[in-house]
């Protein structure tokens, strides 16, 4: 049976609990969340969602691979404990613009392996990036991270479901959450061409019915197929977005 899980930014614990009320209250049978671990808010993955779990039964912090020092035993095996999370996403994560925050030479795979020693219970997603390389070398990477231990994964956002069915072919038998994110400018979708290397099909528009039309269809894929999917509604009215879609 699929699974549906929400990604929600983190910005302060006032308006993650909002956005989390508003969630339960309007769509009852989403039971998963994700939430990245973002440099420019205070509030850590791991603590939003231990306060999540008010919420859902289901909380999945994303771990930034940099953050960790592997010379030193893994720092959060305790707040995993009593936050009770059982399941991380484990990225590369990206340098910071301010070099006053600590970071070190810890990959991903090198994070997954630690992960999997210190809480063999732990169930360790990692990322696929259809855009980062060509395909080969992508799927080479992905079998990196499953030798490493990595139990599944979630993709960066993808719009064109052809590139996602692709994919899907190619991942056979791994555990995977298919990214779908609206974008509602040309100016986002700059981003996602210029930063990200992201693929649109012709037919884009930067419209809500667009992108429900995507996610709708994305939805019913992950169904048909047994496959995960997640929604990363970024600025963007979540119950609106989620409404014409859930």
């Amino acid at each position: 049976m699929s699974t549906l899980s929400i990604e929600l930014v983190p910005r302060d614990p006032e308006s993650l609990q909002q956005e989390m009320q508003s969630i339960r209250e309007h769509f009852p049978a989403v039971e998963t969340i994700n939430i990245p671990d973002l440099l420019k808010f205070t509030l850590r993955s791991w603590d939003a969602c231990s306060q999540a779990k008010a919420f859902f039964p289901h909380t999945i912090p994303h771990l930034r691979a940099i953050d960790f020092d592997l010379r030193q035993p893994f720092p959060l095996v305790d707040a995993f404990a009593q936050a009770g999370i059982d399941t991380v996403l484990v990225i590369a994560g990206d340098q910071p613009q301010d070099m006053s925050r600590r970071v070190y030479r810890t990959s991903s795979i090198e994070l997954i392996r630690a992960l999997k020693a210190a809480i063999p219970s732990l169930k360790v997603y990692a990322g696929i990036d259809p855009y980062r390389t060509g395909i080969k070398t992508e799927l080479d990477y992905v079998k990196r991270k499953v030798d490493a231990g990595a139990d599944g994964f979630f993709t960066q956002p993808f719009f064109d479901l052809r590139l996602m069915e692709i994919y899907h072919d190619l991942l056979a038998g791994l555990d995977v959450f298919w990214g779908i994110s609206p974008v509602m400018s040309e100016r986002s979708k700059d981003y996602w061409d210029n930063l990200n290397n992201a693929i649109f099909p012709p037919d884009f528009e930067p419209t809500l019915e667009w992108n429900r039309r995507l996610a709708r269809e994305a939805l019913a894929f992950a169904g048909d197929t047994g496959s995960n999917i997640y929604f990363m509604p970024i600025r963007i009215d979540l119950v609106k977005y989620l409404e014409g879609i859930l």
